[in-house]
């Protein structure tokens, strides 16, 4: 979700009474009754400041993006709980994105790390090619996750290498497979459900 308006929309708190911050009170209003046209112009006000917030915390546009499309998805389920007594409407939407924003940073840096531990362990070239995904296998022998690995699609077994075994981030995996990073997530998320199942399959005979 790519941001749009100008500098001049998006400063959407800086007018005084009558201004646009009453404008973002009564759109936000709208938006709680379940009008989408006040959404898409609450975003058309409101998304190049989210997306600025959000490149400002995680460093990465593709991450940035995603962090917009998540909190303009809570400001349209949540808008019931604004409270104006409590602050204007747009500290109130960057306060949503900024948690989102520090969430993603605090996953990937988890991601991170696990995958760096996994490498320390794997430093052998044989194993490095052979040993489980470590988010998933834990302990499981390396038979049991060829045997596995081999229950999945082409497509899941492909984007999980490429990205716990070549490093690649979600929008590198989807950039390289030419495929949309929602389709990419998905693909990755029943991939790695199918290989727990299986291995656990395994331990259990």
């Amino acid at each position: 979700m790519a941001p749009r308006g100008s500098d001049a929309t998006a400063r959407a708190d800086d007018g005084g009474p009558g201004g646009e911050s009453q404008i973002l009170r009564d759109l936000l209003a709208s938006i709680a009754a379940g009008d989408r046209a006040a959404f898409t112009r609450l975003y058309d006000l409101t998304s190049s400041r989210i997306y600025g917030l959000a490149v400002r915390v995680v460093r990465d546009r593709h991450y940035a993006e995603e962090v917009v499309q998540e909190a303009y998805l809570q400001y349209w389920q949540r808008a019931t709980d604004y409270e104006p007594a409590r602050g204007s409407v747009i500290t109130w939407m960057m306060t949503i994105a900024h948690r989102r924003a520090v969430d993603r940073v605090r996953t990937e840096n988890m991601q991170a790390e696990k995958m760096s531990e996994y490498g320390v362990r794997s430093a052998e070239p044989e194993a490095a090619q052979n040993l489980p995904l470590e988010a998933v296998v834990r302990s499981a022998e390396v038979s049991a996750v060829r045997t596995c690995l081999g229950h999945l699609t082409d497509l899941q077994r492909g984007s999980l290498e490429l990205s716990y075994f070549g490093g690649l981030t979600y929008p590198e995996v989807a950039a390289r497979t030419d495929t949309p990073l929602p389709t990419t997530k998905s693909r990755m998320r029943d991939g790695l459900r199918r290989l727990r199942s299986c291995l656990d399959a395994q331990e259990g005979r």
